[in-house]
Formats: C-alpha cells, sequence, structure tokens
C-alpha cells in the first residue's frame, strides 16, 4: 500500500478526556449496551464539533458557506508544507507570513501547517496544559490573513486550539486578567491596536468567505518540520455539518 511513501499522524487521540475550545461543553462517552449484560459493547457519545483535532468548515461562520459534504477530496489531499515557527514565538505573540517563508518553501495554493510548538501543550502530553495551549498560544494578525489570500492557500492546520490570536476570540473577553497580560507583553495599552473589532477572529471571517478553512488541534513529527509534503485531511461525509472531527494524515515519499 502506497508503496514509495511513509505515512505520519497528524491527528490527536480522541477521548472523553479531551477538552473542547473554551466555552464549549466537553464530550462524554457511556456505554449504552455492554458485553456483562447485552453481550456486546455498544457506545454513545455526545460532543461539540470543535473538540480535538477537527476541520472547521465554511458553514462554521459563514451562513451560506458550503458544508463539510460539500468539501471534496481533491481539495483535501494534495500538496503542503510544515513551517515551523516554534522557536520564534512563545505566549501571546505574533506570527507573520515572513516567518513562515523565512524557514519553508510555502508555494501558491499550499496547505500549510502552522507548528507554533504548543502541540507540546495539549492534553495528551507529558506537558500538558490546556490553559497555555488555548489560552495563550501565539496566533496571526491582519498581515498574515491578506497573505493567506494572497497565496491562494488551499487550506491550514494549526498545533494549537485557534486558527485565531487568543485575544482576537472570545478568550479576550472571558479572561480579562489574560487581556492585561497580553497588552503587557504586546506593549500597546489596547488590544485594538493589534486586534481591532473590525477583523475579530478574521481567520475565520475573512478567510472562509474565500474557500480557506482551517484544521485546528493537529499535531506534527518532528522530522516534517520545514519539509514538503503531501497532506490528507478525511472528515466525517457530514451533510450539513458546520465542522467536523476529523484524521489528517502526512505522505512523504521514502
Amino acid at each position: 500500500m502506497l508503496d514509495g511513501y511513509e505515512m505520519y499522524e497528524l491527528t490527536q487521540p480522541w477521548s472523553q478526556d479531551t477538552p473542547a475550545w473554551p466555552t464549549y461543553d466537553n464530550p462524554k462517552v457511556w456505554y449504552e449496551k455492554s458485553l456483562d449484560t447485552e453481550k456486546v459493547n455498544g457506545q454513545k457519545i455526545e460532543f461539540m464539533n470543535h473538540t480535538g483535532t477537527h476541520l472547521d468548515g465554511e458553514k462554521h461562520f459563514v451562513a451560506s458557506g458550503r458544508d463539510i459534504e460539500s468539501v471534496g477530496l481533491d481539495e483535501l489531499v494534495g500538496d503542503g508544507v510544515v513551517a515551523d515557527v516554534s522557536d520564534q514565538v512563545g505566549d501571546y505573540d505574533v506570527y507573520t507570513s515572513e516567518m513562515i517563508e523565512e524557514v519553508c518553501d510555502v508555494r501558491e495554493g499550499d496547505i500549510l501547517f502552522i507548528h507554533t510548538g504548543y502541540q507540546q501543550h495539549a492534553w495528551h502530553q507529558e506537558d500538558a496544559d490546556p490553559h497555555r495551549y488555548f489560552c495563550k498560544h501565539p496566533g496571526p494578525n491582519a498581515e498574515f490573513a491578506e497573505w493567506c489570500l494572497e497565496m491562494d492557500l488551499n487550506y491550514l492546520l494549526l498545533d494549537c486550539g485557534s486558527a485565531d490570536h487568543p485575544m482576537n476570540t472570545v478568550i479576550r473577553d472571558v479572561r480579562p486578567e489574560l487581556a492585561a497580560e497580553a497588552r503587557d507583553h504586546l506593549g500597546v495599552d489596547d488590544l485594538d491596536e493589534i486586534f481591532p473589532p473590525e477583523g475579530y477572529q478574521l481567520m475565520h471571517t475573512e478567510l472562509f468567505p474565500e474557500g480557506i478553512i482551517h484544521v485546528e488541534n493537529a499535531q506534527v513529527p518532528e522530522e516534517l518540520l520545514n519539509e514538503r509534503v503531501q497532506i490528507g485531511t478525511f472528515p466525517w461525509r457530514f451533510r450539513g455539518g458546520e465542522s467536523s472531527v476529523c484524521r489528517c494524515v502526512a505522505f512523504k515519499e521514502r
């Protein structure tokens, strides 16, 4: 199978302990049937689409956007590149298109995996720190979103909780003490200087209408950093779905 290619896992494990995006309900998993009574195991699950590794679809933010079923496999599998900016960014930092272009050969129409290094803080890791993972990770501003459009990127994958900077999400409002911490770190009196209200969650609101969607909560092995690969994302064939849990895989020639 796939002679000449090595496959790499880009997906977090999924369980009832996988945290959902902050302010969303965490998953529930239980046995509706079990071997000791019905002689068969049968589980039920209840969860938000935005739990673990998942594909944000256009319909997540755009009423007229495509559902998950409408995103073809020919769009979800293709040429990609992994950009490692982990040594350039830390808590609350803003990454730029220049950082991406400095570390990898990104091309027009690529699938782009942005490795911030925050996958090390994901719930299943030895250094798990979901608070830092979801609320303090680095992210982009308007410059980066405009570059994504200019590059006509296929879609993006992130190794952190959101494609948007946490201070350009609801976290800024529900955690005012973190907003103060971010202001100090970024050297501004008002976060609107970097993340103006008209650009709120711009990686969703400005890119989704143009068909550039993204995978959040992915991960990537060290040997693929700054490498060109083939990437495939495989969500449910979810008719009406605004987003979907998914399996992501990288394929690299041996």
